[in-house]
């Protein structure tokens, strides 16, 4: 597993970088790295407490980050958060756009209408919403580079969560659109989809369906779940420059769970 001690190589040095759903699990964690690796990291998410505490952590270690309300169901609040990144820093040269909601566990009949608008505004529209906006900061500038957090339940049949893997499916294909659309612009679009990862929505899942955690352990052929930092390591890769090739990519970060 990936020691968040490791030594450092300056893969962002220079660069710009936004994170949201930065208050915890894989975005705090890509955040803390992204600054590790040079990066000036604006964090956005709703909780701001959280946000702060990880600011000032940051800061404390001699990294540079700023943190921005964002509502990813909230399109007004998400361009107003890409706009506040150009503001402080006149440009943007890298976006995670991380962050999910999950829904109650069950199958498709039982998934509520409001679940499933939930679901879409926050991991179809936001995503969608996000990367239209980045683009255009980016163009204006030289070009960048966008990586979505969609997840391995897009990539099968998914009963326990059938709307939220519906919209990560939806996102790998405008995550693939984007990366041909803005191609000639120089801004490289990918996608990370993770497989079970130790994060507080897990937790939320398994106090919904106990057993849960021991099931996608079992069911990974590494036998455990992917750290935060693992999933921020792979993101960190695609938004530097030694992935200036890799574009249109969905690249599984699962253990070969999917495989």
């Amino acid at each position: 597993m990936t020691d968040s001690t490791t030594t450092t190589t300056g893969l962002l040095s220079g660069k710009v970088v936004l994170i949201t759903g930065a208050s915890r699990g894989i975005g705090a964690a890509a955040a803390r790295l992204f600054a590790r690796e040079g990066a000036s990291v604006v964090l956005a998410a709703r909780t701001a407490d959280a946000l702060d505490r990880i600011v000032t952590g940051i800061r404390a270690t001699g990294g540079t980050a700023d943190a921005v309300a964002c509502d990813l169901a909230d399109s007004t609040s998400i361009r107003a958060a890409i706009d506040h990144v150009a503001d402080l820093h006149g440009r943007l040269d890298g976006a995670f756009n991380n962050g999910a909601a999950i829904q109650q566990p069950g199958p498709l009949d039982a998934t509520s209408p409001d679940d499933l608008e939930t679901q879409f505004a926050v991991n179809f529209r936001g995503h969608w919403t996000a990367m239209v906006h980045e683009a255009a900061i980016m163009r204006r500038t030289g070009g960048g580079a966008i990586v979505n957090t969609s997840s391995i339940g897009s990539r099968r049949a998914n009963p326990a969560l059938p709307a939220y893997g519906a919209m990560k499916r939806a996102l790998n294909s405008i995550t693939e659109t984007a990366a041909v659309t803005w191609a000639p612009d120089r801004i490289r679009v990918n996608g990370l989809t993770p497989g079970g990862t130790a994060t507080e929505m897990i937790d939320a899942w398994e106090a919904a369906t106990p057993g849960i955690i021991d099931q996608i352990n079992a069911t990974s052929p590494m036998g455990r779940m992917a750290t935060p930092d693992e999933v921020a390591e792979a993101a960190l890769w695609l938004l530097s420059d030694r992935a200036s090739a890799v574009s249109g990519a969905i690249l599984p970060v699962d253990g070969a769970a999917g495989a």
